[in-house]
């Protein structure tokens, strides 16, 4: 079966944010069908919105799958479900346990109720758009520009990269 190249963004602001995000990198490592190629440095940022909460830890991975969209936004939300991610009881940009957002998808273009692809704010945060450069700084991403003109044109964001 052929494969696409994906880009699954992580991040974590409840518990031991960067054991939850270290952990689940791994865990996308063994989804079947599915290859880790690169993973990003770990990236502390302030949340955004206005709900006051704990800084996130972020981070990108970039994997290789042969998985329909859907099956592997199924096995991502399985994920974040071992992590007590319960979306019906959340706040839009409020805190989270685990939140594991698909980037990128090939050069698919996806607008189903379930899923959109590319991810329809990525390339207004920084903590993804620095960790894709890091593993990927040559992307350019077809109607969105090459990853270092998003970089400097995205709202100005306080990023930290851990060691």
């Amino acid at each position: 079966m052929p494969t696409e190249e994906v880009f699954i963004a992580l991040g974590s602001n409840i518990g031991d944010s960067t054991t939850i995000v270290e952990e689940a990198i791994s865990a996308i490592g063994h989804i079947t069908q599915c290859t880790l190629r690169a993973r990003s440095s770990l990236y502390r940022s302030p949340a955004i919105g206005d709900i006051p909460q704990d800084d996130y830890i972020n981070a990108v991975v970039k994997i290789d799958t042969s998985l329909e969209p859907l099956a592997l936004l199924l096995e991502l939300q399985a994920i974040e479900h071992a992590y007590y991610r319960n979306r019906e009881n959340e706040q839009r940009w409020g805190p989270r346990t685990l939140d594991l957002d698909i980037i990128l998808f090939g050069n698919r273009n996806i607008e189903d109720s379930h899923l959109l692809v590319p991810h329809p704010e990525f390339s207004q945060r920084s903590f993804v758009l620095e960790p894709m450069f890091e593993i990927d700084g040559d992307r350019f991403i077809a109607g969105h520009g090459s990853l270092s003109y998003l970089i400097d044109n995205a709202p100005t964001l306080e990023l930290e990269k851990l060691d």
